[in-house]
């Protein structure tokens, strides 16, 4: 029996799961300036599109810190999946992977990485889906983090807080779309590592426009997510 299947059995959380749920429990100060946040940009290269049946190929993310991307704390990790996913190769470019990172590799890497920080991506509900499907035999079931997904942020900055979506063309909304709209170059594009990059770089973008808006801090920022 694997470890984190005995974990299961008797129903608690891995050390490393509970602290990091522990560290998490004060929340952000509401008042906390936008240039004091840590965010943690992510996404994550799938065989598909449905969360109880697909797997994780590939996950890239790179922090922000001081409104500034730190590109040398970028990481690209592939979790273990016995879905490999052939399908997708001719979208994400991605072979069989050597040294791939067992579950428990997987976990304890990235909730040690995203500690306290706020979650960016675009269309994240996506991506922690399927963190969570994956992390949940270890006992993982939510992320506590603020979460802010760049699709909404763009809408709630460019139409209106209270934008109805049923009127809203979500193509004008796509990342590339969005790329464009704000210059920013497409460039290693279906990649996790890559889009992470990109999602990132709109994500800067939109902080500018949000603060010409008036957004100031914690609070400001995290209104209607």
């Amino acid at each position: 029996m694997s470890w984190w299947e005995f974990w299961k059995r008797k129903g608690a959380k891995p050390d490393f799961v509970q602290s990091f749920l522990e560290s998490n429990e004060s929340g952000i100060p509401s008042l906390r300036s936008i240039n004091q946040l840590a965010f943690t940009v992510l996404d994550t290269e799938t065989t598909g599109l449905d969360t109880s049946k697909d797997a994780i190929l590939s996950f890239g993310a790179l922090k922000i810190e001081q409104e500034k991307i730190l590109v040398n704390q970028s990481v690209e990790w592939y979790p273990h999946a016995e879905s490999h996913g052939k399908n997708t190769v001719a979208i994400h470019e991605l072979v069989e992977i050597p040294n791939k990172l067992s579950r428990e590799e997987f976990a304890r890497q990235l909730l040690d990485y995203i500690g306290n920080s706020v979650l960016v991506g675009h269309h994240i509900g996506f991506d922690l889906e399927m963190l969570l499907a994956y992390l949940k035999p270890l006992g993982f079931t939510r992320f506590p983090n603020p979460v802010i997904d760049t699709f909404s942020f763009a809408i709630r900055l460019e139409v209106g807080p209270q934008a109805d979506l049923s009127r809203i063309k979500k193509e004008d909304y796509s990342l590339d779309a969005l790329c464009m709209r704000y210059e920013i170059e497409l460039d290693d594009r279906h990649t996790a590592p890559g889009d992470a990059l990109l999602t990132a770089l709109l994500f800067l973008k939109l902080l500018k426009k949000g603060k010409k808006k008036g957004f100031k801090n914690f609070k400001d920022l995290m209104k209607n997510f």
